[in-house]
């Protein structure tokens, strides 16, 4: 338990950080690690607000990515946002993509694009649908078709390794399973290590979720796809 001396300092320190000018108050805040970001909004209403403007992300954007004002807008279907949306982009792509490279910001707009037709859409599209979109992108974006191909791959691999585990997770990958296949040129294709990792998910981080017709339903096709298949997919 803390002592009185030590609430008398803590109540003394919120107080001053209280007294504090917003402009002074963001550049405090930029320079906390951003694991640390929710927590701080937490703290006052005050600064949960500075958290939803824009301009404590723009000074974020500056100070962490000081070549983001370079960037030109680039065409085609996913659009890049204000700046809260583009430091959650470019955190992305350092943090699951390119850690030791140059950033290539619209990489981590797609991983978030993907990521949210997956998580939160109510009526989500196919994964046809889908990975057109991202290729589309990346190709209206000036990659090649290989390049494209392997980065729509990587995103969705990295968008499937990232999903929570639960009821509607299961259902996603149980849909996306299920999915009849249907013929298309490259490099709008779906990676056959995409598909591998949807069912690896499913026959072994979520087997028990399964009821006995749709297990073997879906081992089914999995043998269809995939010979052989590891034997931890049929429960051994």
């Amino acid at each position: 338990m803390m002592d009185n001396k030590d609430n008398d300092t803590l109540t003394l320190g919120n107080n001053s950080f209280g007294k504090l000018p917003d402009h002074l108050l963001i550049e405090i805040f930029i320079r906390v690690p951003v694991s640390e970001w929710g927590q701080v909004s937490c703290v006052r209403k005050q600064w949960a607000n500075l958290f939803r403007g824009e301009c404590l992300w723009q000074a974020a954007l500056t100070r962490t990515f000081p070549l983001v004002s370079q960037a030109k807008r680039w065409p085609g279907p996913i659009p890049r946002g204000h700046s809260k949306r583009r430091f959650a982009a470019l955190y992305v792509s350092k943090r699951f993509f390119e850690p030791d490279e140059e950033i290539d910001e619209i990489i981590g707009h797609t991983f978030l694009f993907l990521k949210e037709q997956l998580e939160h859409s109510t009526m989500p599209l196919s994964s046809g649908v889908l990975h057109g979109t991202i290729i589309d992108q990346f190709i209206a974006c000036g990659k090649s078709r290989d390049m494209a191909h392997e980065l729509a791959s990587q995103i969705w691999l990295a968008v499937l390794d990232n999903l929570e585990e639960n009821e509607r997770t299961f259902h996603l990958l149980k849909r996306l399973a299920l999915e009849g296949e249907v013929f298309l040129p490259y490099p709008y294709s779906r990676s056959i290590k995409v598909q591998w990792r949807v069912f690896e998910k499913l026959l072994t981080d979520f087997r028990d979720c399964f009821n006995q017709a749709d297990y073997y339903d879906v081992l089914a096709l999995a043998k269809n796809k995939f010979q052989p298949i590891p034997s931890a997919w049929l429960g051994y």
